[in-house]
């Protein structure tokens, strides 16, 4: 019991210490010991490793799930140290309700068949969009957890230590200081003078080893930035395929709207006004793919989806052939299309009537239809 009293009451007296000569030094009443230069910028780097780590975590947790609510109730999982229930993603939802829909107002039906085909390629979405989570999760949050929740932590509690180092040894250095100002108005040796020699002997040492110890911890946030720069790119990687695998989804959802349409609302030209963005991918080139011009819409040539052309009936116009460099393999749907392999070197051109987002492509004695967004047209 004495034992403990004692450490109490020593605990205690060095915190009052620390807290008046922090005090003081805020007053400008007592000097303080710098550190140098190099380490305070390591501090400033650390601590804007640690701020920017936490913003990026948190808006890609924003990013991959939007719902407050259900962020909340993941983290409160996380905390319990217990599995997060599986959930529906919104497009495995939209696509159970529209095959719901279907269902009650008729499958046979063109909206009804429609209604199918658009509600499996909301699943297929849903179903990749729950890759990409689950990935970036492994991938990129975690990492990005663990540096806060584990080394930040060590970090933070290695220089609250060495603030208190610091301050035992300001303190020390006040305390010697006041003893040798005490001997000399009384002219004799003062013991407390060898006291506090001492006791700043022991605080310097104290003090320069905690130093060290978090200067090796603040020079490993080098290391941090590397982990974080593969992590990052593992992201990218993975945000890379989920946006292909959408593009694909959607492009083959697309044809299959595309041919039905045709069959429902013969007549009408089946595409969107302005090419659709080229599949994703990490070595992509970051060139857009431009467009040509076409010429007004001519009754009786179909387009894609509609009816196959006649190939061996198309002939180049006298002018408008350009060349066109493939920036994506692609691989023809069809007869009517051209087989494409990437950075290969085809002449195009356009036919009036034709949908904007496909040209007529040769290469040798081969001719087919081609997609523009899969296309760098040279000048």
């Amino acid at each position: 019991m004495d034992f403990n009293m004692k450490k109490l009451a020593s605990d205690a007296g060095i915190f009052f210490t620390r807290a008046v000569q922090f005090t003081e030094e805020k007053f400008g009443q007592a000097e303080k010991t710098e550190l140098d230069a190099n380490f305070e910028n390591l501090l400033a780097r650390a601590d804007s490793t640690k701020n920017w780590t936490e913003k990026i975590l948190r808006q890609t947790e924003v990013l991959l799930q939007p719902n407050p609510s259900a962020r909340v109730e993941e983290f409160l999982y996380e905390k319990l140290d217990r599995k997060v229930p599986s959930r529906v993603t919104n497009g495995e939802l939209l696509a159970q309700y529209m095959a719901e829909a279907a269902s009650e107002l008729g499958p046979t039906t063109p909206y009804g068949k429609t209604l199918i085909k658009v509600a499996e390629a909301e699943k297929r979405l849903g179903a990749a969009e729950r890759d990409f989570i689950h990935m970036a999760s492994i991938n990129f949050l975690t990492p990005l957890r663990n540096f806060l929740e584990g080394d930040w932590k060590t970090i933070s509690k290695e220089r609250r230590l060495l603030q208190n180092r610091r301050l035992d040894l300001d303190a020390c250095k006040a305390r010697l200081k006041k003893a040798k100002a005490a001997e000399a108005k009384a002219t004799l040796w003062n013991d407390e003078v060898d006291k506090a020699e001492q006791e700043l002997r022991v605080a310097q040492t104290e003090f320069d080893r905690q130093a060290e110890v978090t200067r090796l911890l603040l020079e490993g946030i080098s290391s941090t930035h590397v982990n974080h720069l593969r992590c990052l790119h593992e992201f990218v990687e993975s945000q890379t395929t989920y946006y292909a695998q959408c593009y694909r989804h959607m492009l083959d959802l697309q044809k299959q709207l595309g041919s039905s349409q045709g069959a429902i609302f013969p007549g009408t030209f089946v595409g969107t006004t302005e090419p659709a963005s080229p599949p994703l991918s990490s070595t992509s080139p970051t060139t857009t793919a431009a467009t040509m011009p076409v010429g007004p819409s001519v009754a009786g040539l179909a387009p894609p989806g509609e009816a196959a052309l006649r190939l061996e009936e198309v002939a180049p116009p006298a002018s408008g052939t350009r060349k066109a460099r493939v920036l994506y393999d692609y691989e023809a749907a069809d007869s009517s299309e051209l087989a494409l392999l990437a950075d290969e070197l085809i002449t195009v051109y356009s036919l009036p009537g034709m949908d904007p987002d496909w040209l007529i492509g040769e290469r040798g004695n081969k001719k087919g239809k081609v997609p523009v967004t899969y296309l760098e047209l040279l000048s």
